[in-house]
């Protein structure tokens, strides 16, 4: 991947990775006395929308919290609802990403969830393995104070105390592998990072929007990406 920023309308920098904390599907539903379930569905569509214009625009990486490692205490039935549009998400999303030539990664202990949705997962992997385009990292059953005691747990394993340092810490993250985070957006106006991407997140550019998550679209993706190329990033530098 090329290491130089893009430019956008404006002159402002492209973030070649954008992270996405979707929140808001459950107060999206009660605002219009519906079910949570239909929110869920509703907030799958604004992914399907953000996925698509996030290619379209030139966005290298996009990573999605779709099931964090807290999410298990939520009722049952809630959790069975969220299986059941992943199964449908890969169902019926797959062969785009393939065509589209989507690289997908997976992000958490995803190997939790029931067997049959663990197979679905491991053949979109599979089927996307040989592509070469835009990385989708979806994560699911992810904690990033969990990443980072297992991160911690194998650099300790093989060097020094006096040879560890942000290098190997970042080898075995399970971002290893995409460019470095520029951008991560929160929506439906809570301001916290809720255990997501602690580390990578250390000079990103944080942008908390109120807009609930099914509601989120192209022209909030493009005001996100505006934001960015707006801000001055300084690293800890003048």
């Amino acid at each position: 991947m090329s290491t130089a920023p893009k430019l956008v309308a404006g002159g402002g920098a492209l973030p070649r990775h954008v992270a996405i904390i979707m929140d808001g599907n459950g107060r999206w539903a009660k605002k219009r006395l519906l079910p949570r379930a239909a929110g869920h569905k509703a907030g799958v569509e604004a992914v399907r929308r953000v996925t698509r214009h996030a290619r379209a625009i030139g966005i290298e990486a996009l990573t999605i919290y779709a099931f964090s490692s807290e999410n298990w205490r939520r009722p049952e039935e809630e959790i069975g609802d969220l299986m059941g549009l992943l199964r449908l998400f890969i169902r019926s999303d797959l062969a785009e990403l393939v065509r589209e030539n989507v690289r997908l990664r997976i992000l958490g202990d995803f190997r939790r969830f029931p067997a049959d949705v663990v197979a679905l997962i491991d053949d979109a992997v599979a089927r996307c393995a040989g592509n070469s385009g835009p990385i989708l990292a979806i994560a699911l059953n992810y904690g990033a104070q969990a990443e980072l005691v297992r991160a911690a747990q194998s650099v300790a394993a093989r060097l020094a105390p006096e040879q560890i340092d942000a290098a190997s810490i970042e080898a075995e993250l399970e971002t290893r592998d995409l460019p470095p985070l520029d951008l991560l957006i929160r929506t439906s106006g809570e301001h916290r990072l809720s255990n997501f991407l602690l580390w990578q997140a250390a000079y990103a550019e944080l942008l908390f929007v109120d807009t609930l998550w099914p509601d989120f679209g192209a022209a909030d993706l493009d005001a996100a990406v505006a934001a960015f190329g707006n801000r001055q990033r300084r690293f800890g530098g003048l």
